[in-house]
């Protein structure tokens, strides 16, 4: 049986934007070599086989993209600081008729990510047990002594029994790390949004799932990247 990437039933997004604050053209620097946004782009379609890119920068709407990476020039109401990620994939639905489609989000500054992650993520959304189907990375599990104030009353995030727990006796606690969501295009449109139930979770270790948003976070990911290609050549001689 063919999977929906052979049949054409799967779309990534690849969302970059010009407008980083905290590291100026952070989309466009060169990784070892290639440009972040690239290398989403190179992995959406070594994955899935189709790729939309939605940017507003123009060094990108001058370059040569790949065959089977779709430029989508973004508006500028859409490429704003806060602009919501439903709000772009909302447009890019519309745009280019991913009605019917399985989407793929790919986020460029997650550049430590593996085509095992998505592979990983789409076999699971494969089992139709799930809405959506996003990738985690283990957080501290302290959060789950946290709670909210109403008043003087205290409402414990979870449980009122963990407030008192050592870190140690703590269930273990995941957050999405932003590399890699599944879902489908018609229930996004139907919801409004992202799909807020019946998610499923592919975990990432923490070594995969940096997520470049200033200068430090670039070295770090050029250095994981450098130690990477040079455990590969190790193993190829």
């Amino acid at each position: 049986m063919k999977t929906r990437s052979e049949t054409g039933d799967t779309v990534a997004i690849v969302p970059v934007r010009a407008g980083s604050k905290t590291l100026p053209g952070k989309n466009t620097r060169l990784v070892n070599g290639l440009p972040l946004y690239l290398r989403a782009v190179l992995q959406g379609l070594r994955t899935v086989g189709r790729v939309i890119l939605s940017t507003d920068i123009e060094a990108i709407d001058e370059a040569t993209l790949p065959n089977g990476c779709t430029l989508s020039r973004r508006p500028p109401a859409l490429a704003a600081d806060d602009t919501p990620m439903d709000f772009v994939i909302r447009h890019l639905i519309d745009e280019h008729g991913l009605t019917g489609k399985c989407l793929v989000l790919l986020q460029a500054t997650s550049p430590l990510r593996l085509d095992s992650d998505i592979l990983a993520a789409l076999k699971l959304f494969g089992t139709r047990q799930y809405d959506m189907v996003l990738s985690v990375v283990e957080r501290d599990r302290g959060a789950l002594k946290y709670g909210t104030l109403q008043g003087s009353t205290f409402s414990a995030m979870r449980e009122q029994r963990f407030c008192f727990f050592n870190r140690q006796q703590l269930p273990a606690v995941h957050g999405p790390n932003g590399a890699v969501y599944v879902f489908e295009a018609d229930h996004f449109v139907v919801v409004q949004g992202f799909p807020s139930s019946r998610i499923g979770a592919v975990e990432m270790p923490i070594e995969r799932s940096a997520d470049i948003d200033t200068l430090a976070d670039f070295r770090h990911v050029e250095n994981m990247l450098m130690v990477r290609n040079s455990d590969q050549l190790g193993c190829g001689g």
